[in-house]
């Protein structure tokens, strides 16, 4: 039988137009910070330097805060609901005219593969649009009350594993409310962002309705704390998060978190292995394992232990691992040197503690932030990478013989975020679903969004929904 072989298919990197530096976005226009500086932003792929953007300072936040308190009062908020909806459409088809462009840019700065950015990313961020801008003109339907009222300034945090979703995520359902908007991108992640600044301008979007300032740490302090914020948004670290609640409890102020996660993924000995093996991977691989809701807890029944494994392990040889541009990539680069830290850190200590660690035949690139899938077996609840968010594209896997006890593991962690069941008896998955204490229970598949179903954990995994009906009500006075 004749070897093909590999022909790599790499996307133009020149479609995503990267200017060699960006300002703050406030007030409708890019502006020069007032006391802040500039850091570098750079590809995790290749360490180059992508563009050098503005770290906004306490100033700048309260510049930001400020045009948005006065789009919200002299015109966001007054503005007939239609009319709101009207520009959420046109700013959703501008995403989708704009879908290549985007999607390249955030593989780019984030170092996920463009299939994903292409396939997943970009179309979920545009349908959020599209979902929230139907809800803007009815919200005296949403069942919280008559005449629900906007909180006001929307104070907004967002991470790097999915940077522009989690723009969507948070802006679509604060502007159909009629809140106005600061938002703060991660550090490592601001390109997409900023290139959403250039849609509200493409789409005419009243001054100060959306502002973006760009930084680190310290700038999303300066925003989650100013007495200008009504409410805040926050996705991200659990330890981040319970410093936001701290400061938000201090301020009486309205707040909704999106934490960690280390989510079971179960396995029933009746479940279609070969489906079974696809959403494990899809649940633990898919972006690196940088997902807050990712499998990174595989239970399997011990009756079907060894034909999993076997699956399993033959399925993770077929992964390529390399360029985020290749149209063939199934996993690209850690989003950065620290994050690499990480996951080697609690990797290794997971080999410290007994288990056994094993990856795929893979050759890492010379340059570039790189972790081959790992898979970790004889791990036992006691083990760090069983108990600790890794974030990245490392798997442990334990068993379990009953579903009772199935049901005491997984819930054995302090997150609950979201959980995976296969089987093919319907009462099963709803039996553990009743019990998994977690967000979102999926059902012979995993990592599979909507944005009319709501999203959002137990426990340290937060508190708050995004997404359908349920994600208006954190941004309505109700």
């Amino acid at each position: 039988m004749p070897k093909f072989e590999y022909a790599p298919a790499p996307e133009s990197r020149s479609i995503a137009g990267i200017k060699e530096s960006y300002g703050l976005f406030i007030d409708g226009k890019f502006t020069d910070t007032v006391d802040g500086s500039m850091f570098k932003t750079i590809s995790p792929a290749t360490e180059e330097v992508l563009a050098e953007v503005t770290e906004a300072g306490p100033a700048d936040v309260d510049r930001a805060v400020a045009a948005a308190r006065k789009a919200y009062e002299q015109t966001w908020a007054g503005l007939p609901p239609a009319q709101r909806s009207k520009y959420l459409f046109r700013i959703a088809r501008l995403i989708q005219e704009r879908a290549r462009e985007l999607a390249v840019l955030e593989s780019l700065d984030n170092g996920k593969p463009i299939r994903e950015s292409r396939d997943v990313d970009i179309p979920l961020v545009a349908a959020h649009f599209f979902y929230y801008a139907g809800w803007a003109d009815k919200l005296q339907y949403a069942g919280f009350g008559p005449a629900p009222k906007p909180l006001g300034i929307a104070g907004q945090v967002i991470p790097w594993n999915f940077p522009l979703l989690m723009l969507a995520w948070k802006i679509a359902p604060a502007l159909a409310c009629g809140n106005t908007v600061v938002l703060k991108p991660a550090e490592t992640t601001p390109l997409t962002a900023l290139t959403f600044a250039e849609i509200c301008q493409q789409a005419d979007l009243p001054p100060g309705v959306v502002n973006i300032v760009t930084g680190a740490g310290e700038t999303g302090q300066a925003l989650v704390t100013h007495p200008g914020i009504d409410k805040v948004a926050f996705t991200g670290s659990t330890e981040v998060g319970k410093e936001i609640a701290r400061s938000c409890a201090r301020l009486h102020r309205r707040h909704t978190l999106e934490l960690g996660g280390k989510a079971a993924n179960v396995v029933f000995e009746d479940a279609p292995i070969d489906q079974a093996v696809e959403g494990i991977v899809n649940g633990i691989f898919f972006n690196q394992g940088h997902v807050c809701c990712a499998g990174s807890r595989l239970l399997v029944q011990e009756s079907v232990y060894d034909e999993v494994m076997t699956s399993l392990r033959r399925r993770l040889t077929t992964l390529r691992l390399g360029d985020p541009l290749d149209k063939n990539t199934d996993v690209g680069a850690i989003n950065s040197a620290a994050q690499l830290a990480r996951i080697r850190e609690l990797s290794d200590v997971g080999e410290a503690e007994g288990a056994e660690r094993w990856s795929p035949p893979c050759e890492l690139p010379a340059k570039g932030f790189w972790f081959p899938p790992t898979v970790f077996t004889g791990v036992s609840q006691a083990h760090r990478i069983a108990r600790e968010e890794i974030f990245g594209p490392v798997l442990s896997v334990l068993t379990f013989r009953t579903p009772a006890e199935a049901v005491e593991k997984a819930n054995n962690t302090p997150y609950g975020l979201s959980a995976g069941v296969w089987t093919e008896k319907g009462s099963l998955i709803l039996w553990m679903a009743s019990r998994l204490r977690a967000g979102v229970v999926w059902a012979n598949t995993f990592n599979r969004f909507d944005p009319a179903s709501p999203f959002g954990g137990y426990k340290e995994s937060g508190y708050g929904r995004e997404g359908g009906r349920h994600g208006l009500e954190a941004y309505l006075d109700v």
